[in-house]
């Protein structure tokens, strides 16, 4: 209701700043053309005064007055004292006189004087003239105002009479636009109440206009996209690290009982010990994973983003590696261009690199090979790990990047199931992504892409 009153208001002080402007403009016109007239009709008198003499410029000003109405206009031929030497019908004009004012600046050099006077004789103003028509001989020409302001009535009737349909349009299209900007508005509220209480599948419908509101409206689905992506997130978090934390903690309480219940040596209880640390690593390690990869996926880690070569990354990482790789009997190659920069966060980028170098030397077989490249290509930096281990099946290949997934191949080996979930989150943290490709039995390839740097970087 009242962004309809400021429609209306707004368009009524519109419409009437207008009509001001239309009407003093019209005024200053037709006051202008009148002015015209009178002077114009003065130079005939003064020409006339000229060629003819007094007593044909008085003929002429009584058949002139009388041809346009001796009520309408007057003509009074005066000496420069004041003195009346002839003059029209004055039966309409009262007691009208001559103004003192203007004989003064008429002596003094001016060409004419106007004035606009009322008399109680007329209803409307009157615009009076005053000018040389020769030596010693003074024109008073006196002209009503009434057609000039009947015409101006007129036109404040006809604005008065469009101003209130005017501004009945125009509250009901302000009435209009301002529901149909508010719909929008008050569909974004209402799902937003849906979902408070709990209905997080509802979404803004888009109507496809393009204006502010669809843009809001758009934003606002993507806004719940994200965040039911967040919360299906965290509710499979929540659900895994329960499944996956039942294991250790039941260790630890089993060995929490044993060591309460029954005899046992130092070196027994030393055991005991050190298997708890052990488990309490684990958890450790498992809680600052889980904490790493919602910092990332969420965009919340306090972390210095610079420059940096992923050419030099990558090449520490096999040399960390390298060691590891031989003692397996896998043999580690790299192919490494050195122009390979991107702006990031270097450390979360070891980490990245880090995990994926680990996953592919893992679950590679003695007398197997890990190839690791990097290279720029269509402005991305890409980083591929190609392994011939022991692969992936089809069924688990789409939930490697889960957080907690285990394939049964990897069961035996060490590990909380966080590695790939983590790269995942910092390659995508970084405007990148990590694909997979695998033939099981015969190896995987796993490629990190990540934005090449720009120049002003």
């Amino acid at each position: 209701f009242r962004l309809t009153l400021w429609y209306g208001a707004i368009f009524a002080i519109s419409s009437f700043g207008a009509f001001l402007v239309f009407y003093l403009l019209a005024s200053s016109v037709i006051h202008r053309s009148t002015d015209q007239e009178l002077l114009e009709d003065l130079a005939e008198l003064s020409s006339l005064l000229k060629l003819e003499g007094d007593e044909s410029l008085k003929a002429e000003i009584k058949i002139e007055a009388q041809s346009e109405g001796v009520d309408k206009i007057f003509f009074r031929l005066v000496s420069q004292k004041g003195e009346e030497l002839g003059s029209s019908n004055m039966s309409s004009w009262g007691n009208l006189g001559i103004s003192r004012s203007a004989l003064v600046r008429l002596r003094k050099g001016v060409n004419h004087v106007f004035e606009t006077l009322s008399i109680s004789e007329h209803r409307y103003k009157v615009r009076i003239l005053y000018g040389i028509v020769g030596p010693g001989k003074i024109m008073q020409i006196g002209y009503s105002l009434e057609d000039n302001e009947r015409l101006l009535e007129i036109f404040q009737r006809i604005f008065g009479t469009t101003m209130v349909v005017l501004l009945a349009l125009g509250t009901l299209f302000g009435w209009f636009m301002a529901r149909r900007a508010l719909m929008g508005v008050e569909e974004v509220t209402q799902t937003a109440m849906d979902i408070s209480k709990g209905a997080f599948e509802e979404r803004v419908s888009v109507k496809g206009r393009g204006d502010e509101i669809n843009r809001l409206a758009t934003a606002f689905n993507v806004m719940l996209d994200r965040i039911d992506i967040l919360v299906t997130g965290m509710r499979e978090m929540t659900d895994n690290m329960a499944h996956d934390l039942r294991s250790p903690v039941t260790r630890i309480r089993g060995v929490a009982e044993m060591a309460l219940t029954t005899g046992k040596s130092m070196d027994e209880y030393e055991a005991m010990a050190v298997n708890t640390i052990e488990e309490c690593d684990r958890l450790l390690e498992m809680v600052n994973t889980m904490l790493d990869i919602s910092e990332a996926e969420a965009g919340a880690s306090k972390v210095k983003m610079e420059k940096t070569n992923m050419a030099w990354i990558v090449r520490d990482a096999c040399e960390l590696f390298q060691p590891t790789a031989q003692g397996k009997g896998v043999t580690l190659i790299s192919r490494i261009s050195d122009s390979s920069f991107v702006y990031g966060d270097i450390q979360g980028l070891k980490r990245m690199v880090v995990n994926l170098l680990d996953n592919a030397v893992k679950y590679t077989p003695s007398g197997g090979n890990v190839v690791v490249s990097v290279n720029a290509n269509e402005g991305q930096v890409v980083i591929s790990f190609d392994d011939t281990g022991i692969g992936i099946s089809g069924d688990d290949l789409p939930n490697i990047f889960t957080r907690f997934y285990r394939c049964d191949q990897s069961r035996s080996q060490a590990g909380i199931g966080l590695g790939l979930s983590l790269a995942m989150a910092i390659a995508r943290a970084h405007g990148g992504n990590i694909t997979a490709i695998s033939n099981p039995g015969k190896g995987s390839k796993f490629t990190a892409t990540l934005p090449l740097s720009s120049p002003s970087q």
